[in-house]
């Protein structure tokens, strides 16, 4: 089983928050903190729905704007498919919204009063597509804490996800736990499964700008076992790995195959390197008891170098002409 497929078994069988019947009792038992919230949804079947109608339970129903919404701060989702945004939209204006968008309020410094998405982004983009000015909405409280896991698990179940937006959205998450150790239990998965989502981090800066505009250009597995080599064999990678990543990006290189391709190419050049020096020969010239220079010869070149205090005016002469004798005097002689 897969990253994504592992993520996604851990949010089945949910039911939608509109579909259940809530009820408020005395004490208040929602989770505190990030942490708590986290271990609360990751123990429960129904955790997104759970959590969803917690919020909206606590929240007043009511119509705002559209133009007056902005999306949560950590929607891991970079990209939304037209087409289905489009047949959504399509369904609403049919039948009408039948879940309102969850919002809460906040305020900036200059005193302007706008509105996040905690849950429903799909559908405030199709009022958009629609054009209709507002929308049916429940205004809540919501922490950071919550904004963040709620955007995650809540595409994670419903809709695919690269890796790499995956990703994005647990470094966000990440600083709602004191480690990586309580995040992976927190989320169900196993640490190794965590640290290749977040290897996506440790790529080369080339590489995440260009996951940034195409996120499906690499996997989690290729995104850990890259960062590995590169590693491992250092700036010695670097140059092949640019060229390596120009032929991913054109489609002739399997991502699963960029980092064995990478430590493959990296391991012929040193060792073409390592034949080269193997092969060389060098011969030290003295006169008398030191050393006056030295005629090395290689795969390509040989070199003779003479410290000029060593050389006397006579034999420089001499060395001139059998330089002349042998190769002529150039092709302007």
């Amino acid at each position: 089983m897969n990253m994504r497929d592992r993520l996604k078994a851990n949010t089945a069988n949910l039911t939608p928050a509109a579909d259940r019947e809530v009820t408020e009792t005395a004490e208040d038992t929602r989770p505190k903190t990030g942490i708590g919230l986290v271990n609360k949804l990751s123990q429960a079947d129904r955790r997104i729905a759970e959590l969803e109608a917690e919020l909206a339970a606590k929240g007043a129903a009511g119509k705002v704007a559209v133009a007056r919404i902005r999306p949560n701060p950590w929607q891991p989702r970079r990209r939304f498919v037209e087409a289905r945004l489009q047949e959504l939209a399509e369904s609403i204006k049919e039948v009408g919204l039948m879940q309102p968008v969850l919002l809460r309020r906040v305020n900036e410094e200059n005193g302007e009063e706008f509105f996040e998405l905690i849950a429903g982004e799909r559908r405030w983009r199709a009022h958009q597509i629609l054009a209709w000015s507002e929308i049916d909405v429940i205004i809540t409280k919501a922490t950071d804490a919550e904004m963040a896991v709620m955007a995650l698990t809540e595409n994670i179940s419903r809709e695919d996800l690269t890796d790499y937006e995956i990703s994005k959205a647990m470094q966000r998450v990440e600083n709602e736990f004191p480690d990586r150790k309580r995040m992976a239990e927190a989320l169900g998965l196993g640490r190794g499964t965590l640290y290749r989502f977040l290897s996506f981090s440790q790529l080369p800066p080339y590489m995440i700008a260009d996951l940034e505009e195409a996120p499906e250009l690499f996997g989690g597995n290729a995104a850990s076992d890259t960062v590995a080599v590169l590693k491992k064999l250092g700036a010695a990678a670097d140059v092949t790995a640019k060229e390596l990543w120009e032929q991913l990006k054109a489609g002739s290189l399997d991502q699963s195959k960029f980092a064995p391709t990478l430590t493959a190419a990296v391991a012929r050049r040193e060792s073409s390197s390592a034949n080269q020096t193997s092969q060389r020969d060098i011969h030290k010239v003295y006169a008398g008891k030191s050393q006056a220079g030295s005629i090395t010869k290689d795969a390509l070149n040989f070199t003779v170098k003479l410290k000029s205090s060593a050389v006397t005016p006579a034999q420089e002469e001499r060395i001139r002409a059998l330089i002349s004798e042998l190769y002529g005097d150039g092709p302007n002689a």
